[in-house]
């Protein structure tokens, strides 16, 4: 679960990218280097599962990791 400024729907496709961030480099307020989300959807991909993200916009998100068993 994350608490922090949360994501927009119409940033859900991108933010799997690397090195994608939401907020433009000039006005960014949190750090990173846009990997974590990349990394952590390439691991659970060579894993057989699947990433999603549940938003609500300004509270934060929650990722569910789901493996076949």
């Amino acid at each position: 679960n994350d608490e922090g400024i949360g994501i927009l729907r119409s940033e859900i496709g991108k933010i799997f990218t690397p090195f994608y961030q939401i907020e433009s480099s000039h006005t960014r307020e949190f750090g990173g280097a846009g990997l974590g989300l990349a990394l952590a959807k390439e691991l659970v991909d060579l894993h057989g599962g699947r990433i999603d993200v549940e938003i609500v916009a300004g509270t934060g998100s929650t990722f569910i990791l789901q493996f076949k068993s």
